[in-house]
């Protein structure tokens, strides 16, 4: 086991938990994978939300206040975080793959999971292939459509976007751009926090070097021009949920944009959906972790 924690100097943002790596084999491509555990009894599984600057870390609040009565298991996805970030073409195909690998070769089974934003439509589609794998489902602020999709982008143009963060010179420069911390701030301000004050200079910084490691502009441009989506309808992603026999949970944040809080509410809307509305947007697993953890053991 090595700890490969970020040092983080002013504040600490880390989980504080064991940090182990996972070497996962895709397509005879090695892939490190990094995970942190937290906590002894029965097992709950993290899903970080798919973003520009996804890490285990944003989970870290959810893991400290489970972790008395839950063993947590916070997970960096390929591409991500502090696993490894190679210049594959990422698709929903590759996240189907790993998911399933992780679970089946990692965990004991079946294992609840608390997946957040983006991450939920991967769980769901797994969870209709081998419900077995799951004992538990909560969805925290769940999204199916990357950024662009959902600002009315084609797939013809969002396809454009994505190759061009990829090229050598252009899409250095192109993500440079999207990950400067003040673009960062406005994004989290934008969409992701509801209260400003909480993105002080350290926060943004952390968040920033997660952008800043060899590699990191490959799976980010795939998740923002909706190369990541799992699904590609609200027809789609409710089906997935409507399907499944296993115990669902469906946390909804109150201030979350009108596209994506229109579909967390058709999603709470199915008969077989547990839900609850809390404050926060699409990133109130970890501004509002205290209030989503209030909310969620019992049903855990």
């Amino acid at each position: 086991m090595t700890n490969l924690l970020s040092q983080d100097t002013a504040v600490n943002f880390n989980i504080g938990g064991a940090v182990h790596e996972y070497t996962w084999n895709y397509q005879n491509q090695s892939v490190r994978v990094v995970y942190e555990i937290l906590g002894n009894g029965t097992p709950v599984l993290l899903l970080p939300a798919f973003s520009t600057v996804s890490m285990r870390s944003e989970m870290s609040g959810i893991a400290k206040q489970l972790s008395p009565h839950f063993q947590t298991i916070a997970v960096d996805f390929p591409g991500f975080g502090d696993s490894s970030r190679p210049a594959l073409d990422y698709q929903p195909a590759i996240y189907h793959q790993f998911l399933r690998d992780f679970i089946i070769n990692c965990l004991q089974t079946p294992i609840a999971v608390v997946a957040a934003g983006h991450s939920s439509a991967y769980v769901l589609e797994l969870a209709n292939k081998q419900p077995s794998l799951f004992s538990r489902i909560v969805l925290v602020a769940p999204t199916w459509r990357g950024p662009l999709p959902t600002m009315g982008l084609s797939r013809d143009q969002a396809d454009i976007g994505k190759n061009l963060v990829r090229s050598p010179i252009v899409g250095q420069l192109l993500y440079k751009l999207n990950t400067a911390p003040s673009f960062l701030s406005w994004m989290y301000r934008r969409h992701v926090y509801v209260d400003a004050n909480k993105l002080t200079p350290d926060f943004v910084e952390h968040k920033w070097r997660n952008t800043q490691k060899p590699g990191a502009r490959f799976a980010p441009a795939a998740f923002v021009t909706g190369n990541l989506d799992a699904v590609h309808s609200r027809t789609e992603y409710l089906e997935l949920a409507s399907r499944l026999n296993i115990p669902l949970m469906v946390i909804i944040g109150e201030s979350s944009p009108p596209k994506s809080r229109a579909d967390m509410d058709a999603l709470a809307a199915l008969p077989n959906v547990i839900s609850v509305n809390l404050p926060g947007t699409l990133g109130m697993h970890e501004e509002y972790s205290q209030e989503v953890v209030e909310a969620i053991t019992p049903f855990l």
